[in-house]
């Protein structure tokens, strides 16, 4: 196709012709090699002091252990993720590196703020102080943050979110409402109030995918299992696997609050771990069933929940002591004429 155009020409044909002449070059075709590099991002939802940091110092340590370039990033105010991984250490956060290295007027690098330890790259997302800010928009600036330092062109096997789940703040089910995850992992125990936090994370996962979004439930770890079968049950009637039960037991207890490692390979607990890090790995994305209140009290027996007692409308008189409470009305009203 001949291009050459006359020198006078007007300016908006000559560049209709350019982008004509564009549009006429067949593009490349596509690639048939294998996918060289496919990263999996997991977020892991439960409640507060659940055992997430414990169960994902673990898990990645395992990963990493198995060949797997693996990147934790915490995702909870408290900042602990890391904690167990780094031996009781802290880690500096992203929020607080940035906020002292804008003062300083210096750009965020990445040795300011993801360490590693065999195998393991971990970082901290942060959060503001008590009282001084929303810990979801924290959550938000962070990964702000990690666009800039390059976060979709990083070539991790996994990255593991570590999420605060008995919250209802926007920044905190970012992975979810923004498809930037492909799958969720909750972690539960026996107990009523973890169970409503997977639940609540299981509606948040079904209100999204109602709205066109992708992100499904993988499955449930159940941490400090004590062979009452409560969440088992929960996972079944939600229609999402069990990944893992690890025992309440005394040994892990301890280890565990004098920041060890026990997913270490050759060890006594090796075995747990490595199946989690298998279930983690091939467990599909799930669109799981919420439960309602009744169905999560429906788990327990009524002496734990109380369900055998009936419950009596308040009176007028419990409030006040009688029966008619005269007060005088507002309303204008006319005589007649």
């Amino acid at each position: 196709m001949n291009t050459t155009l006359p020198a006078t020409a007007p300016v908006h044909f000559i560049r209709n012709e350019q982008l004509r002449a564009e549009a006429a070059i067949e593009p490349a075709a596509p690639s048939t090699a294998p996918v060289t590099k496919t990263t999996q991002i997991i977020a892991i939802y439960g409640k507060g002091g659940i055992g997430k940091s414990f169960t994902l110092a673990n898990l990645s340590y395992m990963m990493a252990q198995q060949g797997k370039k693996v990147l934790l990033i915490g995702c909870d105010p408290k900042s602990d993720t890391t904690s167990l991984l780094f031996g009781g250490k802290a880690c500096p956060t992203i929020i607080e590196t940035s906020s002292k290295k804008k003062l300083a007027g210096d750009p965020v690098a990445i040795g300011d703020v993801c360490f590693k330890r065999d195998g393991v790259y971990a970082m901290e997302l942060g959060g503001p102080e008590v009282g001084r800010g929303c810990g979801g928009r924290g959550i938000i600036h962070g990964f702000e943050t990690l666009e800039k330092l390059g976060f979709h062109d990083w070539g991790f096997d996994f990255v593991l979110l570590d999420f605060l789940g008995d919250v209802v703040c926007g920044g905190f089910g970012l992975p979810i409402a923004r498809d930037m995850c492909q799958k969720v992992i909750v972690v539960a125990s026996n107990d009523l109030q973890s169970l409503y936090v997977a639940n609540n994370v299981c509606s948040a996962v079904e209100y999204f995918r109602k709205l066109g979004g992708n992100v499904g439930v993988a499955g449930m770890v159940i941490n400090k299992d004590d062979g009452t079968g409560e969440a088992a049950a929960f996972a079944d009637n939600a229609g999402i696997p069990v990944l893992a039960a690890i025992p309440a037991n005394e040994d892990i207890r301890r280890k565990s609050a004098s920041y060890e490692i026990i997913g270490r390979p050759g060890t006594e607990w090796a075995p747990l771990f490595e199946t989690l890090a298998t279930n983690v790995a091939e467990a599909p994305p799930m669109r799981p069933k919420p439960q309602t209140q009744d169905q999560l009290l429906g788990l327990f027996s009524a002496e734990v929940t109380g369900r055998d007692f009936k419950m009596e409308p308040a009176t007028l008189f419990d409030m006040v002591g009688k029966q008619d409470l005269l007060k005088p009305t507002l309303e204008v009203v006319y005589d007649a004429a």
